[in-house]
């Protein structure tokens, strides 16, 4: 609680931030260059889906993390609302649109997996709806946190449509369990240990890693842009 504590004034965060930042961005290239090699290079083609399965490096990876970065707009949304969290607001501006884009790879990935695999680029399952939903979610935020002259008003506003938004993310997950879709069962996160061979398992878990690494080091940097932007602002007003 110390360090959340710390890390809640927007200026301590920022020499933090700037501290964190060369060596996770070193760790990040790095990360990316040898799970691209894994992924590329290492991984065998599947039995069934042959080089296509290469996709899926990217579009697991970028589903995963688009469900967190959700996950962390309802968390951040939460401490705005309930405990007037001062940087809620700025990293919760900061992470919306990382998390969109990491939603767009996910659906033009999927939908590039799909053509071959299924002969279409899109249906209306529920797993492809609830995550085109998701990518609807975050426009939301972003423009809500923007449509008022009042900053504060407009991040409580996206403050709630998070927590309102986040139903979707059992959805999401569950949505192959409770209908039937084109989408496969997890084959990752099961009870019963994973059902991918490790020869593809290894590369995706380091893959999802590095995209995890890559969505920390986007939030930190666009954080502090917000955090500068919201100091400019500030400076702006009139006496």
């Amino acid at each position: 609680m110390a360090d959340l504590h710390f890390l809640a004034n927007p200026a301590r965060f920022r020499r933090f931030s700037q501290r964190v930042l060369p060596g996770l961005t070193f760790a990040t290239v790095l990360a990316f260059g040898v799970g691209l090699w894994l992924a590329l290079v290492q991984a065998p083609p599947d039995y069934q889906q042959g080089e296509t399965v290469r996709i899926m490096f990217v579009h697991v990876p970028s589903a995963w993390l688009s469900m967190v970065g959700y996950a962390l707009l309802a968390a951040l949304g939460a401490s705005l609302l309930v405990w007037r969290h001062p940087l809620a607001a700025l990293m919760a501006r900061a992470a919306a649109p990382v998390g969109a884009c990491f939603a767009v790879i996910c659906l033009l990935t999927g939908s590039l997996w799909g053509r071959p695999m299924w002969g279409t680029y899109w249906v209306w399952d529920a797993r492809l709806t609830s995550m085109l939903l998701l990518f609807f979610l975050y426009l939301g935020h972003i423009a809500l946190s923007r449509a008022y002259d009042d900053p504060d008003r407009g991040d409580r506003a996206a403050a709630i449509l998070a927590l309102v938004g986040v139903i979707n993310l059992p959805i999401i997950k569950f949505s192959v369990d409770w209908w039937n879709t084109l989408h496969q069962p997890a084959s990752v996160t099961r009870l019963d240990g994973p059902a991918i061979h490790s020869s593809i398992l290894i590369p995706l878990l380091w893959m999802a890693a590095s995209f995890l690494m890559l969505f920390i080091l986007l939030v930190l940097l666009r954080t502090e842009t917000e955090i500068d932007r919201r100091r400019l602002e500030a400076a702006d007003q009139p006496l």
